[in-house]
């Protein structure tokens, strides 16, 4: 494989946003198929289908809460070492790297440990009936034994796309894709082994995953190298990287317990369908939130280092293209989510009894899906920037100051009931993306302008 890097230094900054930006949307579809593919087979378990799937669906916080680590580390190390190189810094950019490395495996085998002991009463703790346990239960500890080899491929993705490989952070993702996708309908239906051949074949797929990122970093063709026989965790480097990551760290706890707080309410007032629905609804909006999140990934490196060469004109052009091309995305999804929601929903299930729950449901969910491309926007500028204190208010403010209350407290508000869990997402997106957005233009654009003159 020719390991083709872009150089951010050079050509027209939209240019080199798209050729990071195309590798890693395909990267990103097919790194959604780890667990869609999961849910759509699973969906389809004769006789079991839909209570198969609201007990996968109780899995999702715990599983949300390993890509928060690996966020922490991965999003948090990734920008820093872009910027370091901006600035010819090669030698404190490897150094980062390594950090990262260290800190992904020794958090990966503790999640490991800790969440085998305490996964049953984890588990009731989101919201578990006698009837979706014995499905959520073997899924999610076979999952567990592939938490360090699911955060290693992930997690160091990123420094992939940094040194401006995409096409192999792509290959990355592609290889494990690929195996879980042939995988799990030999061992859920072939081998008959349900939820749990679900999960090995996720495991398998990881694995690959993880052992093809080491041989990259480690080998020739990176213009950084991990040196993972002798691992360096550097205290200095490990303290910035913590606190840039907090605000992605953030984002993910905070949807692991939005997600928790909207089962447990799902629960009280529609049962196991309306769990099973938000599954749904959760995994429809993965595959939503990709192209839009290839794009921000696809800028972030773009304005890391143009920011760290202090070119700020180059910053500027990437934030207005980021914008530009979220709003446009997200406009053409809110219609189709308007014209066509039973062809989303009929991807995981087509039971009648869960289209009439999931059409409004969906169309609740999503009806200001468009002020999410604010938010995205906004969070990968303060983020890519170096901006962790702007970062981490906005992904909490989102989350935990409106999403999480009126999760709670919509449901008793008009008889809204299970519908009012659904209505907390599109309030959260016009009040926190707005908010983000006008925050960052007010904030960053002076700045740059300033350093400009200087």
């Amino acid at each position: 494989m020719k390991a083709k890097q872009v150089d951010f230094s050079k050509g027209s900054v939209t240019r080199n946003i798209m050729r990071v930006a195309a590798p890693m949307l395909v990267a990103q579809l097919l790194n959604l198929m780890y667990n869609i593919v999961d849910r759509i087979y699973i969906g389809r378990i004769p006789g079991e289908g839909l209570l198969a799937l609201g007990g996968i669906g109780l899995c999702f916080p715990f599983i949300t809460l390993i890509t928060a680590f690996t966020n922490l580390y991965g999003a948090g190390g990734a920008p820093l070492c872009s910027i370091e190189r901006g600035r010819g810094n090669q030698e404190e950019a490897e150094k980062i790297m390594n950090t990262s490395f260290c800190l992904l495996v020794i958090t990966g085998v503790a999640l490991t440990i800790l969440g085998s002991i305490f996964c049953r009463p984890i588990l009731i703790l989101f919201g578990a009936s006698d009837t979706s346990l014995p499905y959520a239960l073997p899924y999610m500890r076979i999952y567990l034994l592939g938490t360090v080899f699911s955060m290693v491929a992930l997690g160091m993705n990123p420094f992939i796309n940094s040194q401006g490989f995409a096409n192999v952070g792509m290959t990355t993702v592609f290889l494990g894709a690929v195996t879980n996708i042939v995988l799990d309908p030999i061992f859920i239906f072939v081998f008959q082994f349900g939820v749990q051949g679900a999960a090995l074949a996720t495991l398998c797929s990881q694995m690959l995953s993880a052992v093809f990122v080491m041989r990259f970093l480690t080998g020739s063709r990176a213009e950084l190298r991990l040196n993972w026989k002798k691992p360096s965790l550097h205290k200095k480097y490990a303290a910035e990287i913590i606190g840039l990551g907090s605000a992605s760290f953030v984002m993910q706890c905070t949807n692991s317990l939005v997600q928790i707080a909207g089962n447990q309410m799902l629960g009280t007032f529609g049962g196991d369908i309306y769990i099973s629905t938000m599954t749904i609804i959760n995994s429809v909006r993965q595959i939503l939130d990709t192209p839009v999140l290839a794009i921000a990934d696809g800028a972030s490196p773009v304005m890391s280092y143009n920011y760290g060469a202090g070119k700020y004109d180059n910053v500027k052009k990437a934030i207005w293209v980021v914008t530009l091309l979220a709003i446009i995305y997200t406009a053409v999804v809110w219609v189709l989510i308007l014209l066509f929601p039973e062809m989303f929903i009929g991807i995981f299930n087509k039971d009648a009894s869960l289209l009439t729950v999931a059409v409004p449901a969906l169309h609740i969910y999503f009806f200001a899906f468009i002020f999410q491309a604010l938010q995205y926007s906004g969070q990968t500028v303060f983020k890519s920037l170096n901006k962790k204190k702007q970062a981490i208010f906005f992904s909490l403010l989102r989350k935990v100051v409106i999403v999480v209350p009126l999760t709670f407290l919509l449901p008793y508000v008009g008889n809204l009931g299970a519908n009012g869990v659904f209505a907390a997402e599109p309030i959260s997106n016009f009040l926190g993306g707005s908010a983000c957005f006008v925050t960052m233009l007010l904030m960053v654009f002076p700045e740059l302008s300033s350093k400009k003159k200087n």
